[in-house]
């Protein structure tokens, strides 16, 4: 099968800005609090749950995969980039990272216990999100849990330079009712949804709200 063109323009250009980002975004999410209670919340009811380990998926430089871990949950990351990849396990050696798409995860239905997309939709084209909800349901078990980040918005935005090199990287914002909606038609329910306003201040400033979405595999058989 014919690997699309977004992923291969998303994997060449995390590949070449790899170190750079790690370096600007490392500290990012000691400066989000709010964010960092979503994690925590979603680490509370992975481990209750005990239905099997986590995978951050686009999981970049493991910074959020490492953290869910310090949190204590089994979790791994699975990334395109390699170069992403690199970073990670360079700084987190404990951790296991894979390279990986969304679009077809290799792993077995039912394996997980959660599944994160940390600002990692955000490169998928809109009509390819039902492929993506639909990877999630299959590989969460039952009473399985996912969550989501994601800026909200209506315009995409395209990047073709960052950290003086040229990428080629389109930025999709979403609406958290649409959201929500593939998530319920892919056979998840929704749980919590937090709609946090732009930082415009600070060390890491933001030029639109963010979202976050909660969701879960129906304990029962079947979809609900």
């Amino acid at each position: 099968m014919t690997e699309p063109d977004f992923l291969r323009a998303t994997r060449a250009s995390y590949d070449s800005i790899a170190t750079d980002y790690a370096e600007r975004f490392g500290g990012e999410l000691a400066a989000k609090p709010l964010e960092r209670a979503m994690l925590a919340g979603f680490a509370d009811l992975v481990r209750a749950a005990g239905a099997g380990p986590v995978a951050d998926i686009g999981c970049g430089t493991g910074r959020v995969t490492a953290h869910l871990s310090g949190l204590g949950v089994s979790v791994f990351g699975v990334d395109l980039s390699p170069g992403m990849l690199e970073v990670a396990r360079e700084a987190h050696p404990d951790l296991r990272f894979e390279v990986g798409s969304m679009l077809d995860l290799d792993l077995p239905d039912g394996a997980l216990g959660g599944v994160m997309a940390w600002y990692s939709i955000i490169h998928v084209p809109q009509e390819r999100l039902p492929e993506v909800f639909a990877e999630f349901y299959r590989v969460l078990a039952p009473g399985g849990h996912a969550l989501l980040a994601f800026q909200v918005g209506d315009e995409p935005l395209r990047r073709t330079e960052a950290f003086g090199r040229p990428i080629s990287l389109e930025f999709h914002r979403r609406q958290p009712d649409r959201v929500a909606e593939l998530l319920t038609e892919a056979g998840l329910v929704i749980c919590a949804r937090l709609l946090r306003e732009r930082d415009e201040g600070g060390e890491f400033p933001e030029t639109t709200p963010q979202g976050f979405l909660l969701a879960r595999k129906p304990a029962a058989a079947g979809r609900s």
